[in-house]
């Protein structure tokens, strides 16, 4: 797959920077031990898939009902947990697309074009981006679709004065995170995307035709299925409920794609000098959650062995996290620190670290 590549480490490659000392003989003990692990179990990814889809019909089947007797408190307060769930469920779409979840790829694209549904995201599509997010994550020559646009403070300084305004609004956390985030996962995702073009001439493999599909035929899915859906419950219970519960859920999921590569000691590189393993450790965050937020997002904030081992299904990556005190070590970020996140907006090469807007007029 184009998302599981391994490059070995020169001489002088070290995992340093990320304050572990190490060498391409680490690197290469990581991926073995994370490789171990990567072998899907068809029951428990029905027991999982099963259990979370029945939760979340469960929460939107109590959210329907309080709506219908005037408990708009209810609607309120059970809108969190559906979109939780709904979290949960995409991250078993992601699984899917990997082909990481079930051992069938027909189960993986059935399974994750299914859920693609009630997440709004088009699996081909998505799964083809995400596949290319994984191939070039912390190569500065490879920044593209897939990922959260960062430029370098020399690129930065670099633009004119409107261009940097918007690069600055774009960073914005209010309107990256709680603005383009929800527009992109309602009305960014139906339209094929034009700024994969030249991102895709450097990965002339990638079947872009079959991923624009996945993107007209969810679209017609939604109208079906939606459609059918406000004839029976009417209109007003699926854009009073279900609406928030998705702008929740891309909130959530934002927040969660956003601290995964954007921390202060986050590891990018020309690609004279990127390796994939280093850039996988070293520029992927491990978030520490509480074990009930881990659940419910699917393990995701176990990022640096995700994009290690991405075959390896989000149900075991805490038992390979469990067994592998080097891995347990490495890029910790706890919920508060994540808050500081925000801050960083570029990333300086002299300094091999991300900054922020404010750093420069320091500088």
């Amino acid at each position: 797959m184009i998302d599981d590549i391994s490059i070995p480490l020169r001489e002088n490659e070290s995992l340093t920077p990320s304050g572990i000392s190490g060498d391409r003989q680490l690197l290469r003990r990581l991926a073995a031990h994370c490789h171990a692990y990567k072998s899907p179990d068809t029951r428990r990814a029905l027991f999982q898939l099963a259990t979370t889809a029945g939760l979340f019909f469960g929460a939107l089947g109590l959210m329907l009902a309080a709506f219908h007797h005037g408990v708009y408190w209810g609607c309120v307060l059970l809108a969190p947990l559906a979109a939780l769930l709904l979290v949960r469920l995409f991250i078993i779409q992601h699984d899917c697309g990997h082909g990481s979840f079930f051992p069938s790829r027909r189960a993986n694209d059935w399974a994750g074009r299914a859920i693609s549904v009630f997440t709004f995201t088009p699996y081909g599509f998505w799964r083809t981006a995400h596949n290319m997010h994984h191939a070039g994550s912390g190569d500065l020559d490879r920044r593209g679709i897939g990922s959260i646009d960062t430029l370098t403070v020399k690129e930065y300084q670099a633009l004119p004065a409107k261009k940097r305004l918007a690069y600055r609004l774009y960073r914005n956390p209010f309107f990256l995170l709680g603005l383009a985030v929800p527009f992109n996962t309602f009305i960014g995702q139906r339209i094929p995307s034009t700024q994969s073009a030249s991102f895709l001439e450097k990965y002339p493999c990638v079947p872009d035709a079959v991923a624009r599909r996945s993107i007209h035929a969810l679209n017609a899915a939604l109208v079906v299925f939606y459609g059918l859906a406000a004839l029976a419950f009417g209109w007003a219970p699926l854009l009073v409920l279900y609406v928030p519960v998705v702008i929740l859920t891309s909130w959530a999921g934002g927040w969660l794609f956003f601290i995964q590569h954007q921390f202060e000691r986050a590891h990018w590189k020309r690609t004279q000098d990127w390796n994939f393993s280093e850039a996988a450790v070293m520029g992927s965050s491990y978030y520490v959650l509480p074990r009930v937020l881990h659940w419910f997002t699917g393990n995701i904030g176990l990022h640096h062995i995700h994009h290690l081992c991405s075959l390896i299904p989000n149900y075991r990556l805490q038992q390979c996290l469990k067994d592998s005190p080097e891995l347990q070590g490495m890029n910790r970020l706890t919920l508060w620190e994540s808050l500081k996140c925000t801050r960083w907006s570029l990333w300086d090469e002299d300094l091999s670290k991300m900054v922020a807007f404010s750093d420069l007029k320091t500088a």
